[in-house]
């Protein structure tokens, strides 16, 4: 079972931001949407090069060019899967 991932003081905007789409998107609570945005988390850093599983909370925390990573994986859940589009 993959465990709950800790958010740090920097991460917290980006995945309150987050959340709250998932939760406009998909209509499920607050806790649940943030519960479901650690596991997710939690999950991508175990599939992920080391390196780069390492990084995953400085690409979401929007500092500098990680920014544009944190970005573009938002807009692929916004526009995606829990938009109702492939």
């Amino acid at each position: 079972m993959l465990r709950a991932h800790t958010l740090q003081e920097s991460d917290l905007e980006t995945m309150k931001e987050l959340i709250n789409t998932i939760v406009q998107k998909t209509g499920i609570s607050q806790e649940d949407a943030q519960k479901t945005v650690q596991v997710v988390l939690g999950f991508l850093k175990t599939k992920m090069p080391a390196p780069v599983a390492a990084q995953l909370d400085s690409f979401l925390s929007g500092s500098g060019r990680p920014q544009e990573t944190g970005d573009f994986l938002k807009s692929k859940v916004e526009g995606g899967v829990l938009a109702g589009k492939s």
